[in-house]
């Protein structure tokens, strides 16, 4: 088990840094654990409807245009499909407002019935939908009226949401409010969607409308599952959380959290998420334990999930230093597994994402299980990755005992500062 927090003298600390602990071995994930694959809606489907982000896709401002992406919007069958080969428990996919509702008050009853085909293949194939409400796009004519800045959004946002929860209430969907709150205020504020005196007005109906739109799920689908996915940025969740999570804490029931890279004096890579290159970044694996257990912390009892995590590749070339995404998945397993066996209630996990998709204005950052070369390739063939095989026998089978991981623990981790550089598991 891992150490109470103490104290350390100056020769203690130092020893720490010079030689962190071993990893011991965990036990295997139990059969109720939760494997996923995710996904989005204007990131993946195409074929995109006005919205914020569609005007943001067109202005000219972004590396790449959408175009058709990876048109999920007509592929989602043999996407369905590929996840539930794997032998997934849970399908993350987002219901776009922007494709619903195409005007005030008008609904479009083909958009409507294509996530309705969507969640019977989910269901049909036996998963799990996660189901995101929001995942960082709002209708044009929302924006045309001022977006977040508008109070009115709040009420026209839990409108939508509501017509979503009463439609797939009643199959033991997981619910997603909003991806990555404060991530999805910083796009607002890079793109314009906002203005920088606006941002906490932002966050403050974030607040709101996960707020109402938890006890809306609740009032017709009782025994659902309700969270909001964070963006783990390390050394920075103190501030970060008092923003959102500290402040709908009564309104979770399970706390999603999104990890992709560490931070230790040795390795400032993380510098490269503030420009979107996160090929760039050196990963460091056993950052997820610390992000884990620094929220078992915090919000003790609290189920927690990874609903994001993933590689990229720097547009689908082999990684300089020779590591791969099998080596990724099974490192970050392997601490999962640690966190878990440290007291963590660890419930589930979702790899980002099941295919390639448009990475928030380019098609660079190469993500998928599956990779598709969306700006080259005309028939958007899906060609699997080498962990494919891997994570489908990650699901079946677990990690082989004795793994060690493929990429040594960071020498003084700071995801969880101090704690997590002084009293290392």
């Amino acid at each position: 088990m891992r150490t109470p927090s103490r104290l350390l003298g100056a020769g203690a600390v130092l020893l720490c840094l010079l030689a962190p602990a071993t990893a011991a071995h965990a036990a295997p994930l139990p059969d109720d654990f939760l494997w996923g694959v995710a996904t989005s809606g204007f990131q993946s489907e195409g074929s995109s409807p006005d919205s914020n982000w569609r005007r943001y896709s067109d202005s000219g401002r972004t590396h790449d245009a959408i175009g058709s992406s990876v048109d999920f919007r007509h592929r989602y069958t043999e996407d369905i499909t590929r996840a539930a080969d794997l032998g997934v428990d849970v399908f993350r996919f987002g219901v776009e407002w922007a494709r619903l509702q195409p005007a005030p008050g008008v609904w479009d009853e083909t958009e409507l019935r294509y996530y309705d085909d969507v969640v019977h293949e989910i269901t049909g194939r036996g998963m799990t939908p996660m189901i995101t409400l929001d995942h960082w796009v709002y209708p044009g004519w929302v924006a045309d009226r001022g977006g977040w800045a508008n109070p009115d959004t709040v009420d026209d946002w839990l409108a939508n949401a509501q017509n979503v929860i009463e439609r797939y209430s009643g199959l033991g969907a997981l619910w997603i409010t909003i991806n990555e709150p404060t991530v999805y205020v910083q796009k607002e504020l890079t793109f314009g969607g906002i203005t920088p005196d606006r941002a906490p007005q932002m966050l403050d109906r974030l607040v709101e409308v996960h707020r109402r739109a938890y006890d809306l799920i609740h009032e017709n689908d009782p025994g659902a599952r309700v969270s909001s996915n964070l963006a783990y940025v390390p050394a920075a969740m103190d501030a970060l959380d008092a923003t959102f999570v500290d402040r709908i804490r009564d309104k979770l029931d399970f706390l999603g959290v999104d990890y992709y890279y560490g931070l230790s004096p040795d390795n400032l890579t993380a510098a490269h998420a503030v420009t979107d290159a996160f090929y760039d970044i050196n990963p460091q694996p056993d950052g997820i334990y610390h992000a884990l257990m620094r929220y078992t912390g915090k919000f003790p009892g609290l189920p927690l999930y990874v609903v994001e995590n993933g590689m990229p590749t720097d547009d689908g070339k082999p990684r300089p230093d020779g590591y791969t995404r099998s080596d990724h998945l099974r490192d970050h397993v392997f601490w999962l597994e640690r966190a878990r066996a440290d007291g963590a209630p660890v419930i589930g996990y979702n790899y980002w994402s099941i295919t390639d998709n448009y990475e928030w204005g380019t098609y660079r950052p190469r993500f998928g299980l599956f990779t598709v070369d969306a700006l080259t390739d005309p028939t958007l063939t899906r060609r699997p990755t080498d962990a494919v095989t891997t994570y489908r026998d990650l699901v079946a089978n677990g990690l082989l005992p004795g793994y060690e991981p493929e990429r040594p623990a960071a020498l003084c981790s700071l995801v969880n500062p101090p704690l997590s550089c002084i009293d290392p598991p």
